[in-house]
């Protein structure tokens, strides 16, 4: 009995922290923009898909044939310039009306489907799989992950100390978290604004790639490949508290944990429908989330 539930403590942490990690590096870009602009990018799935597709025609013997690195430095690159487009065609034109978040949520989801059948045109049906980032695997909590699943779990932290370092210490970040915070008043200041939304954009567009090439080389490369992890991200930066980086974290673990959890007890059939389930519950009791102000 004893054994069992220690096995089951193994397995579950160490999946959890799997997914957590993961969650973390979906839902930063999501928080950010929220953050800095109040609304929700419904592209980030897409963006995730199309940084995956990128990476493997660059580094793939099939494609470019140009190495892992180049294709991840590539993909990043093509997404933070994809977002920065993205903001300035379906963002940047509404900024100023009464319902940008409704017509956000619009213009997204379009640019979405988009991304999605643009990449399915040039790519084509046939599934593809990035290769793992190291061979190998390593022990952790009395369980084996691979050695690509354990950079997932140390890049989650190290991404999100360099972003709180980014925004705390730069002036940049410090201008963004102006507008964040009043953006009449560091309009005053002399901050371009717009500016600094089409950076966060593209630095959320970013986060966005750097997570659809870390998914890209465990599941097979499709249009869709953001879809479900969009909805995940989404829990999370809601979970959280909207425009918490704290909470963002913490939601994130949070899902990761519970997400491996039910899916060893109740099976992966069941995990999407007690995953929502909690969240409404969570959601009546504090809707505000963990670190939301009312």
């Amino acid at each position: 009995m004893l054994d069992s539930l220690m096995l089951a403590f193994q397995s579950i942490f160490a999946s959890g922290l799997v997914l957590a990690s993961l969650y973390v590096l979906m839902a930063a870009g999501l928080a950010l923009v929220w953050n800095t602009l109040g609304i929700f990018n419904f592209t980030h799935g897409a963006l995730m898909a199309a940084a995956a597709y990128v990476a493997w025609t660059v580094a793939d013997p099939r494609g470019l044939d140009m190495g892992l690195a180049m294709g991840v430095i590539a993909a990043i690159l093509v997404s933070a310039v994809l977002g920065f487009l993205i903001n300035y065609l379906l963002v940047a034109p509404f900024l100023g009306q009464k319902q940008i978040v409704l017509i956000a949520v619009m213009t997204t989801l379009s640019g979405a489907f988009f991304i999605e059948n643009s990449a399915l045109l040039l790519w084509g049906p046939r599934i593809k799989q990035l290769d793992k980032f190291v061979d190998g695997s390593v022990r952790i909590a009395g369980t084996t992950i691979s050695g690509h699943e354990a950079i997932i779990i140390l890049l989650a932290p190290l991404l999100m100390l360099g972003l709180w370092a980014f925004l705390r210490f730069t002036w940049t970040g410090s201008a963004i978290r102006a507008v964040a915070q009043n953006r009449e008043f560091a309009e005053l200041s002399g901050i371009r604004v717009q500016r600094m939304y089409a950076i966060a954009f593209a630095i959320a567009a970013a986060l966005a790639g750097l997570s659809g090439i870390m998914l890209g080389a465990i599941r097979f490369i499709t249009p869709g490949l953001g879809g479900e992890p969009l909805l995940k991200a989404l829990i999370v930066v809601i979970l959280g508290g909207l425009g918490s980086m704290p909470g963002t974290v913490l939601g994130a673990y949070l899902v990761g944990f519970g997400e491996a959890t039910s899916t060893y007890f109740l099976g992966a059939y069941w995990t999407q429908a007690v995953l929502f389930l909690v969240f409404i519950g969570f959601l009546a009791l504090r809707p505000n989330g963990l670190f939301g102000k009312p």
